[in-house]
C-alpha cells in the first residue's frame, strides 16, 4: 500500500513539456500580431503621404508654383572724396527717408582748401580790375597819338602852302632859293611827323587790344577760381553723405575715425520699396507667362499671410536649376528665371514688417480666368 503514490509521481512529470509548447504558440501568435500592426502602420504611413501629396495636387490645381526668397534692391552709401569718416549718425536695422544725412566725413582739409580758393577768386577778380584800369589808360594813350596825328597833319598842310608861296616868289625872283628850299625841308619833316604820330596812334590802338585781351584773360581766371570754390564747396556738401532712396539700413562697412577711399563704402542698405521674390520655372509652363501676370506669395515665416505681387522679369536664357529648387524632378530640367515684384504701395503700408531673404512659395495661376483657390486668395490683414 504504501508503494502506491509513486507511479502517480511519475505521471506527473510530462506536465513541464506542455507548458514549454504553450509558450511556442503565445510568441508565434505574438510575432503575428507584431507583423500586422507594422504592416498597418506602413500602409497608414503610405496613405498620409499618398494625401499629402495628391492632396496639395488636388488643392493646387491648375497652379505652377516655385519657391525663392524675397530680396530687394541694395543700395551702397559711399564717400565722394577721401577722407577721414568723422560720425555715423544711424544704426543697423534704422528705417532712414530719402535725402536724410546719415554720415558725416572730415571737412577740415576740404574748407581749408576753400579758403584758399576764395583768396584766388579775390586775387583774380583784382587782376580783372586792374586789367580794365590798363585798358582806360591806353585808351587815353590813343586819344593823345590821334591827337598828335591831327596836329601833325595841320602842321603838314601849313608847311606844304607855306613851301608853295616860296617856290612862286623864287621863281619871281621876289626871295631867295634858299628860303624855298628851307620850305621844302620843312614840308618833308612835317611829313615825317605826321607818319610817326600814325605809328603812335596805331601802338596806342594795339595796347587796347591787348588790354582788353587781359581782361578776357583775368575774367577767365575769376570764373576758374568760382569753379574750384564751387567744386571744394561741392564737396563739403557731399562730405555729409544722404540716404539716395528710403529704405533700411543692413550694415556697417566702416566706422568713425577710419580713413575711407574715394568710392569707399560706409553703410549698405536695401530700398524697401522695391522688394521682390525671385523663383524658377520650367521650360513646359514659363511660355505661358507674361509681364504682369497676378503672383501669390507665402513667405514660410508668415503661412497664414498671403502676399499678391506681379511678374515684372522673366529671364529669356535658360539655366539649370539652382540647388534651391527643392524637387529632383525639377532639378533635371532647365528653368527660367522669374521675378515677382510686390506693389510698392503694399510695401509702403506695411514697411515696418519688410524683410529680406525670408524664403517662400509663389504660385501663378495657368489661366487667368480661372479663380484663385480658397487657400491663395488675398483677405484684408
Amino acid at each position: 500500500m504504501t508503494n502506491e503514490p509513486k507511479p502517480e509521481a511519475k505521471a506527473a512529470e510530462p506536465k513541464p513539456e506542455a507548458s514549454a509548447e504553450s509558450k511556442k504558440t503565445i510568441t508565434k501568435q505574438q510575432k503575428k500580431w507584431l507583423i500586422i500592426a507594422v504592416v498597418i502602420l506602413i500602409l497608414g504611413g503610405l496613405g498620409v503621404a499618398a494625401w499629402q501629396i495628391f492632396g496639395k495636387d488636388d488643392k493646387n490645381k491648375g497652379l505652377v508654383s516655385g519657391n525663392g526668397r524675397m530680396e530687394a534692391v541694395e543700395i551702397d552709401v559711399a564717400a565722394k572724396t577721401p577722407g577721414r569718416l568723422k560720425d555715423i549718425l544711424v544704426r543697423e536695422g534704422d528705417l532712414v527717408a530719402a535725402a536724410q544725412v546719415v554720415a558725416l566725413m572730415d571737412t577740415e582739409v576740404l574748407e581749408a582748401q576753400r579758403r584758399q580758393a576764395e583768396a584766388q577768386l579775390k586775387q583774380a577778380q583784382s587782376a580783372v580790375e586792374t586789367a580794365r584800369s590798363q585798358l582806360v589808360q591806353r585808351g587815353s594813350e590813343k586819344e593823345a597819338a590821334l591827337a598828335l596825328v591831327r596836329q601833325r597833319e595841320a602842321e603838314l598842310g601849313v608847311a606844304r602852302k607855306r613851301a608853295l608861296r616860296s617856290l612862286t616868289l623864287a621863281a619871281e625872283a621876289a626871295t631867295s632859293q634858299q628860303e624855298a628850299d628851307d620850305d621844302s625841308a620843312r614840308v618833308q619833316s612835317a611829313v615825317a611827323a605826321v607818319n610817326a604820330a600814325r605809328a603812335q596812334l596805331a601802338a596806342a590802338a594795339a595796347t587796347i587790344v591787348t588790354a582788353q585781351a587781359g581782361i578776357a584773360g583775368a575774367q577767365s581766371g575769376v570764373e576758374a577760381a568760382r569753379a574750384t570754390v564751387e567744386r571744394i564747396q561741392a564737396d563739403i556738401t557731399d562730405s555729409a553723405l544722404k540716404a539716395p532712396r528710403e529704405g533700411r539700413v543692413q550694415y556697417r562697412v566702416a566706422q568713425p575715425g577710419e580713413v575711407v577711399g574715394a568710392g569707399g563704402r560706409v553703410l549698405n542698405m536695401v530700398d524697401l520699396s522695391d522688394v521682390y521674390m525671385t523663383f524658377f520655372l520650367p521650360t513646359a509652363v514659363v511660355g505661358r507667362v507674361a509681364l504682369g501676370t497676378e503672383v501669390r506669395l507665402i513667405l514660410d515665416a508668415a503661412p497664414k499671410y498671403v502676399i499678391p505681387a506681379k511678374v515684372s522679369f522673366v529671364a529669356d536664357v535658360a539655366q539649370f536649376t539652382p540647388k534651391t529648387v527643392e524637387t529632383a524632378s525639377e532639378r533635371q530640367k532647365l528653368m527660367f528665371r522669374v521675378r515677382a515684384q510686390i506693389p510698392p504701395d503694399l510695401l509702403r503700408k506695411y514697411i515696418t514688417q519688410v524683410k529680406t531673404g525670408l524664403p517662400g512659395m509663389a504660385y501663378i495661376r495657368l489661366d487667368s480666368k480661372a479663380e484663385w483657390p480658397a487657400h491663395l486668395q488675398v483677405k484684408p490683414q
